[in-house]
């Protein structure tokens, strides 16, 4: 089993994103810290890593919504005497429906693991690397966070404080080696969508969903540029370009067309 390659923390890793980014360290030689709550999913992944790879992958089972998780889970990988090199944020939950109809504890719940967990971490391991002057973040933004989205409000608005806060840090990291890049992937095809709620999203019965890996190869090379932000995808690009020119309440107009529900037998031509 190789070990000398670098580690890589990657939360949110049973599935989607998160796994395929933490396959792509995997393919490149770095030992792995899988994060989720699903413990025997990780295993499974975990043991096909290290065969196919001949990497070593650590398990952490882990719910980051619950108040003290992160740092938990930061004060575990420090009593086990691991360096992490890389830090992928990728963890985050969201609920579909009209804010005023959705649950509320279901949302702070959804606040607690994408904006506090996230947050939480990257002060922690930040100031590791900072302390070593060599390491990098991958923060979970999305398209999203520069364009208000209605069905999604309270999701919408986590992605929109990862991406500011991510933009912020990174403007105070001027002269170290130290990089933080925020991947902002559109609609993609995981569980995610299923997860939300949202399966009958306009946007996933009538849209174009990205391949995962896809999605993870774009972020996994941003951030090895030590890029600050990456959209995924290039008709993500070029929507993401295009609205910039639009004022924030045409662009929720907009939004709320792709976010709003349809019936899945009566699909656009």
């Amino acid at each position: 089993m190789r070990l000398e390659g670098k580690v890589a923390l990657v939360t949110g890793a049973s599935s989607g994103i998160g796994l395929e980014l933490a396959r792509c360290f995997a393919k490149d030689g770095h030992n792995l810290i899988l994060v989720s709550r699903s413990e025997d999913e990780l295993n499974e992944i975990a043991k096909n890593f290290e065969n196919e790879y001949g990497i070593r992958a650590t398990v952490v089972p882990k719910d980051l919504s619950e108040p003290d998780a992160a740092r938990e889970l930061y004060d575990l990988v420090r009593l086990r005497g691991i360096e992490v090199n890389y830090l992928v944020n990728d963890a985050g939950q969201g609920v579909y429906g009209k804010f005023a109809e959705t649950d509320l504890d279901k949302e702070l719940e959804i606040i607690r693991l994408n904006v506090c967990s996230t947050v939480v971490l990257t002060k922690l391991f930040l100031k590791d690397m900072l302390a070593r002057n060599e390491g990098r973040i991958l923060q979970l933004a999305s398209v999203v966070s520069k364009t208000p989205g209605p069905w999604s409000a309270v999701y919408s608005g986590t992605k929109a404080f990862i991406y500011n806060f991510t933009q912020a840090v990174i403007g105070e990291l001027e002269g170290t080696a130290v990089t933080i890049t925020a991947l902002r992937p559109g609609p993609t095809d995981t569980n995610f969508f299923r997860n939300e709620g949202a399966q009958h999203m306009r946007a996933v019965q009538e849209g174009e969903l990205a391949p995962a890996d896809e999605v993870a190869s774009d972020g996994d090379a941003a951030l090895m540029r030590g890029d600050s932000s990456i959209v995924s995808g290039l008709k993500n690009k070029i929507k993401d370009q295009l609205g910039d020119l639009m004022p924030d309440t045409l662009r929720a107009k907009q939004a709320k067309k792709e976010h709003e529900p349809v019936d899945p037998t009566k699909k656009s031509a």
